[in-house]
């Protein structure tokens, strides 16, 4: 039996890049940030990106996970870009006190690759 993947994890150029899917349960939430660390400890990336472009609704549980998780990665030595925030899902994060002070923010993936100073080939340096 396969097992449903609701988040997916891909890398390029040495940057993780974790995708939310448009409606995520806790439990998906949890996965990915479990999965995420692990990747990151195995991977050592010289960046994360979480994506979270399809994510239509943001309750406190994911906005929690979200801030923790970037936290948790940037601990870890990785830079972390969250991308695709939709205004919806930015107002509800404001409403809820989650501004993502210290957490940088990007419009897409190809602009946090750009933020990351990540070009074909790698990280520029």
């Amino acid at each position: 039996m396969t097992e449903f993947r609701p988040t997916t994890i891909n890398e390029v150029y040495g940057v993780l890049i974790a995708s939310f899917p448009g409606t995520p349960t806790d439990q998906a939430v949890d996965s990915l940030q479990e999965e995420l660390l692990q990747q990151v400890d195995d991977r050592q990336p010289s960046g994360v990106v979480l994506d979270i472009s399809r994510v239509t609704t943001l309750d406190s549980f994911f906005a929690r996970v979200i801030s923790e998780t970037a936290s948790m990665v940037a601990l870890m030595g990785s830079e972390v870009v969250v991308v695709g925030m939709r205004p919806s899902v930015a107002i509800t994060a404001a409403e809820l006190g989650y501004g993502f002070d210290d957490i940088q923010t990007a419009r897409g993936v190809d602009h946090a690759l750009s933020v990351l100073d990540v070009s074909e080939g790698g990280v520029d340096g």
